[in-house]
């Protein structure tokens, strides 16, 4: 089967066409800057990139290019070969515990479901209605990003705010990440050769959560009724004293709207160290910057308790504790600076096996701990694989 993944941004939509059950990606490509007069869109087939400019007014025109594309350069030779269309989406709320087939009942939901996700969940519904616009008769399926932690208890997703808070406006923990999280979860199935595990899975880039997996169910994550909670992260604040808003608005005189913008794309590696990216982080404290070594210090503690806290909520039971995302794949000195803040769990990172992993290097994948009571690898996360999956699963 040739599945499509979409994730539909409110001006961009991401793709890949994934031939399954060999698991084989076929084309992958992002369309940018929709509904402006300057749109580009670019794909990679194995070694060939291809990148062009195009004017799109709305996703439907993106769409009807991305078609074209996949017939000219032969990915499928009729829409007939495109056997399901995946679709990420933000926010199910406590309704939707795994994937779904899209039917008008789905679409309304999610629509519903806005209101915790107004960034997302209408950019969503955007792809799903001009795909089913162009291609009626294509099964689609709504792979959520909460739909893997719904099998958190009311004692780890409530928060203690009065009940009537949760009850009347649905405000709990969800977490998101999921697919990234249930992916890794898959991986470790198939390497340890087990179908109960309990990981420790540490996803890691711009965005970050861990979560807290107890016989491959998610019993905690960091990330909470939305996804400015938990970790540091590239511009998240992640966790603070929510007093901190109403006396920052007062002396500063910030509206909430304001405040809310900081918090989530001023803050962080960027409000702490004056850089999201972590790249840029660590070229700034090759060079002493205080302020980029006080806010790479805060982000690994932080890391740190968490992984510590999971730790004891598996009651020193884990299977694996896994590195995945940009920067959990790919920053050696990162890691291993985590790594050694965990001796006293008997958690011993080896260097020259930490060095040699990186999706820049030869070896993408493997275990770079030592002698340790629990392992430890570096796995690259795959969520459209994983979406990929789910849809297969579903239609075939």
């Amino acid at each position: 089967m040739k599945i499509l993944t979409v994730n539909a941004g409110s001006s961009s939509l991401k793709f890949n066409m994934i031939s399954l059950p060999e698991e084989n990606e076929l084309i992958s490509g992002n369309f940018e800057k929709i509904g402006l007069n300057d749109g580009i869109y670019s794909f990679k087939i194995a070694d060939k990139k291809v990148k062009k400019e195009a004017v799109m007014q709305n996703h439907k025109d993106a769409i009807k290019i991305l078609i074209d594309e996949l017939l000219e350069n032969k990915i499928i030779n009729r829409l007939e070969e495109i056997d399901g269309i995946g679709h990420r989406l933000v926010h199910g709320g406590d309704k939707y515990a795994k994937s779904v087939i899209i039917d008008d009942e789905v679409i309304k939901d999610v629509e519903e479901l806005s209101s915790l996700a107004p960034l997302h969940n209408p950019a969503n519904i955007l792809g799903i209605k001009a795909f089913r616009e162009l291609l009626p008769e294509t099964p689609m399926v709504g792979v959520f990003d909460t739909a893997f932690h719904q099998t958190m208890k009311e004692e780890e997703f409530l928060y203690s705010a009065p009940l009537s808070w949760y009850k009347d406006y649905q405000i709990r923990k969800y977490g998101f990440h999921g697919t990234s999280h249930k992916y890794i979860l898959k991986v470790m199935q198939e390497k340890l050769g087990q179908e109960k595990l309990n990981i420790i899975s540490c996803h890691i880039g711009s965005g970050a959560s861990i979560c807290c997996i107890k016989n491959s169910e998610s019993i905690d994550t960091t990330m909470g009724f939305t996804p400015n909670a938990g970790l540091i992260m590239g511009t998240r604040s992640g966790d603070i004293d929510y007093s901190i808003i109403p006396y920052y608005m007062k002396k500063s005189n910030a509206t909430l709207e304001e405040v809310d913008t900081i918090l989530n794309k001023k803050s962080g590696l960027l409000g702490l160290g004056k850089y999201s990216d972590h790249r840029d982080l660590e070229a700034a404290m090759a060079n002493n910057d205080e302020e980029a070594i006080l806010a790479n210090n805060m982000y690994i503690n932080r890391i740190v308790d968490y992984i510590a806290k999971y730790y004891v909520k598996l009651e020193g039971k884990v299977d694996a504790l896994v590195f995945t995302a940009g920067l959990g794949e790919n920053a050696r000195e990162f890691r291993e600076e985590i790594l050694n803040k965990l001796k006293c769990l008997n958690i011993f990172v080896d260097r020259e096996k930490n060095n040699n992993i990186a999706s820049y290097l030869d070896q993408t994948e493997g275990i770079i701990s030592t002698e340790s009571s629990i392992p430890v690898y570096v796995i690259p996360t795959n969520e459209e694989l994983m979406i990929a999956i789910d849809t297969y699963n579903l239609i075939k």
